[in-house]
Order: C-alpha cells, then sequence, then structure tokens
C-alpha cells in the first residue's frame, strides 16, 4: 500500500474506529440509561460495522465471507435504529413490542440472508444480489424517519419559525444518515470508498454539532453566564410553584405543539434554566413531566363526561395523534385508556 492508499485507509476507518468508540459509550456508560441513548448506540454501532467492512473490503477484496455477510446484516438494521432513534427523542411513548418487533424481523431476515444463504457457486456474487432489497428496507426507514419529523422539516420553509438546538440536531442525524444511504448505493458511478469517507465526514459533523448542543454554543443559542451553577434552593421553590400555576391555570400542555422554549417564554427565563429545574429539580424530562399533566387531564376528561370519544380527549389534551395517547397513559397508569373508562363506568 503506497503513502495515499495509507492515508486513504486512514481517514475512511478514523470515523468507524471513533463510532464504535462512542457507541460503546452510549451502551454502557452514557447516563441517564434510557431508550434514547440505546437507540443512539445501536446506530452508531451498525453504522460502523457496515462502513467498517467496506473499508476493509475495498483494501481487502479477498476478505472473508463471514464479514461481508456480517456488514450486511448490520446494513439492514441501520433504518430502524435511526427511525426509533429519532421517535424516541420526540416522546418516552415507545411500546416495547413495537421496537422489538421490528428488530427481531429484520434480524431474521438478516440472519436468513446472511448466515443461511446457500453458499455454492460463486456466494459472494450471489449474496450482492440482495443488495437492492437491503437498501430499499434501510430507504424505506429514512423515509418513515423523514415523515415522523415532517413538521420539524416544515419550519424549514415557514417565515418566523425558528429551529431549536434539538430540532437541528434531529434534522442532522436524518440528512446524514441520508447522505451516508446516498453515497453508497451511488457507488457504482464513484468509487467503493466513497461511503466510508462520506460516513467519517458525516460523523464528525455531527458530533462537532452535539458538542455545540451540549454546551449551548454559538451555532445554537448564546452562551449562558454561570451555566454549570445549581439553582438556589429558594428560586427553584419559587420557580416550581410558577410553573404549576402556569400549567394548572393555562393548561399549556393541551398544546401538541408545545416546546420546552415556550414555557420558558411565559416565565420570562431561559430555556437553560427551565431545562435545568425540571431535570435536576424534578428529576424528570420536560416531555415526561408535559405528558404527566396531559395524562392527568385525560382521567379527568373521562371521569366527567362518560360519553366523550377516547381519541378526542387524547387530542384534547395535547397529544399529536391516537397511538401516542394510548401508549403513554398505559405506560403511566399501567392501563389502557378504554379500560380505565370502563372502570370508572
Amino acid at each position: 500500500m503506497n503513502v495515499s492508499g495509507e492515508l486513504l485507509f486512514f481517514f475512511s476507518a478514523l470515523g468507524v474506529f471513533n463510532a464504535l468508540l462512542i457507541s460503546f459509550y452510549f451502551f454502557f456508560l452514557k447516563r441517564p440509561r434510557n431508550i434514547s441513548n440505546f437507540f443512539f448506540g445501536f446506530l452508531l454501532l451498525m453504522l460502523a460495522i457496515r462502513v467498517g467492512k467496506s473499508v476493509f473490503y475495498y483494501f481487502n477484496d479477498d476478505l472473508h465471507l463471514l464479514f461481508i455477510k456480517i456488514g450486511l446484516i448490520a446494513c439492514i438494521l441501520i433504518g430502524p435504529a435511526l427511525y426509533f432513534y429519532i421517535k424516541s427523542l420526540d416522546s418516552a411513548n415507545l411500546e416495547i413490542r413495537f421496537w422489538k418487533i421490528h428488530f427481531l424481523v429484520l434480524a431474521s431476515l438478516a440472519i436468513s440472508i446472511g448466515f443461511l444463504f446457500p453458499e455454492t457457486h460463486n456466494p459472494r456474487l450471489a449474496l450482492f444480489h440482495w443488495m437492492p432489497i437491503i437498501y430499499t428496507i434501510w430507504l424505506g426507514y429514512i423515509v418513515a424517519t423523514g415523515w415522523s419529523i415532517r413538521h420539524t422539516i416544515s419550519k424549514i420553509f415557514r417565515k418566523g419559525d425558528k429551529l431549536s438546538s434539538l430540532d437541528f440536531w434531529v434534522l442532522s442525524v436524518f440528512v446524514g444518515n441520508f447522505i451516508i444511504w446516498l453515497a453508497y448505493k451511488t457507488v457504482s458511478y464513484t468509487s467503493y470508498i466513497v461511503g466510508a469517507l462520506t460516513f467519517s465526514f458525516i460523523f464528525y459533523l455531527l458530533f462537532l454539532l452535539l458538542h455545540f448542543r451540549r454546551t449551548k454554543g454559538a451555532i445554537f443559542t448564546k452562551s449562558i453566564k454561570y451555566s454549570n451553577k445549581k439553582i438556589e434552593a429558594t428560586e427553584a421553590e419559587n420557580l416550581k410553584k410558577q410553573l404549576r400555576q402556569l400549567m394548572e391555570k393555562e393548561k399549556l400542555y393541551t398544546n401538541a405543539d408545545l416546546k420546552l422554549s415556550d414555557v420558558a417564554n411565559k416565565m420570562n427565563i431561559l430555556p437553560h434554566t427551565l431545562s435545568q429545574l425540571i431535570n435536576d429539580n424534578l428529576g424528570k424530562s420536560f416531555t415526561q413531566f408535559i405528558n404527566e399533566y396531559r395524562v392527568l387531564e385525560a382521567k379527568n376528561l373521562i371521569q366527567s363526561n362518560a360519553s366523550i370519544k377516547l381519541e378526542a380527549v387524547g387530542y384534547d389534551c395535547g397529544f399529536n395523534s391516537k397511538s401516542t395517547f394510548y401508549s403513554v397513559f398505559k405506560k403511566m397508569t399501567r392501563t389502557t385508556p378504554a379500560k380505565y373508562k370502563e372502570t370508572i363506568s
């Protein structure tokens, strides 16, 4: 391998190596241990395996068939990892069975294609006949992800709407994944190593954005002085009282598009301060905090009006879909809205 080849290998493999380290961090070390961190770690791991396979195959076309199969299996699972990661950021409303069914079905398909595929004649060539199907599955989940964040995407084209730091991060992960898919889909017109180089570039760009998002850097918001300090006890109690009164009197949670910045503006404080108050002093996320009020409101509506339709209850309480309402209600009350209504009746 000449000097240019060594540099090409270094830069194409650099993103893979760091993605592996970061994925293990999100799996085992990242706090809090929640479903979002799991999906993000899994997404990075699948991308690292897929891209790593292409790097080694580019520089060694005699790569053992087993490694090629593992890379293709990972490729099948990238799409659902992206989809459920983005969904988990939106709200804590993932049904455990729902996402597990997706991965179970696709993992079974991956194993069937990879390990049970008959290795006869030219297995390497036969295996690549499955690539259009694999990339179609990946693209299908990218499209589903785009549909799930369509309201965020629409903000780009609407005057007066500003992207929050979370919106910017979600769009960056989504677009980055699509660019990586496109790079691999078009390797027949470019070079097989382009996908790996694209991944390295996207990987470091995304983590640069993540760094600024976590530190509230200039890319997203103005820097916040003394942001590392805790809220004083007296101030925290006053803010919690103000927050409770705001929720109970104005019922901001009934707005399905409610954002943390909207509540912070109502309280005349910085979004960072409100986030710190909810996370540190209340011990929950903003989504969990809002959903608790929504579920409580739903229970009150069901109790006060026996003839009300459950779908209407969900929308009146601020849930943007029937499925979200049902899953959040069941998670917080251990029963479904329908069963709860039967109990009240």
